[in-house]
């Protein structure tokens, strides 16, 4: 019976080779398992609805200096440091450059070398939206990059604006947008006109 491939060695039964097949058979199955759950469904992957237009400010890692963000919106609020919320809008970080980037966690320092500010607006109304960026602090003497973009996020992300200004020095601003959203708080317009802010928030501390 040699000729069809039977042979004496098919009827032994190896247990620690049945186990360890079943052991990585198991495993798979848990591998896939875990997977699935970790893996998001597309509507967990939906942006907030809660959150209609995110402004962020960044400049370069571990840079010295303070950039504040000044956000004015149709009815006249403005969020900036002293006033993180107001109306639908949300200052949801104060960065101060490198100013208290560094925490320590049982002995060791950890560092934070980020430097961003980020505007959340948790609505819309129809009207002019004005971004500004202003240089509070400087520890430099060379004119810093600063990076601002607005981004609609819902229902789906996209960018209506993105540019690179630089701040040159303390007690510089620049408006860095402005953009007009109608009825349906859609971006009608987009300009840079210049307006300062840091004067009308000096009776709003």
């Amino acid at each position: 019976m040699g000729k069809f491939g039977f042979n004496s060695s098919e009827g032994t039964f190896d247990p620690f080779t049945d186990l360890l097949f079943n052991g990585l058979l198991g495993f798979a199955f848990m591998f896939a398992i875990a997977f699935m759950l970790i893996k998001p469904t597309p509507e967990e992957a939906k942006i907030d609805p809660n959150a209609e237009y995110i402004i962020t400010v960044t400049w370069p890692d571990e840079h010295p200096d303070d950039i504040d963000t000044y956000v004015e919106d149709p009815q006249g609020n403005i969020v900036w440091y002293h006033i993180r919320e107001s109306g639908l809008m949300h200052l949801d970080r104060d960065d101060r450059g490198n100013f208290k980037d560094t925490i320590v966690v049982n002995g060791i320092k950890i560092n934070n070398p980020l430097n961003q500010e980020t505007v959340t607006l948790r609505g819309t109304m129809p009207g002019e939206y004005v971004v500004n960026v202003f240089h509070y602090l400087s520890n430099t003497v060379e004119a810093i990059p600063v990076k601002v973009k607005v981004e609609k996020v819902n229902p789906k992300i996209k960018v209506i604006f993105y540019d690179t200004l630089y701040l040159e020095g303390k007690g510089n601003e620049l408006t860095a947008a402005r953009f007009i959203l109608d009825e349906e708080g859609k971006v009608v317009s987009v300009f840079k006109k210049p307006k300062r802010l840091t004067v009308l928030t000096r009776n709003r501390k």
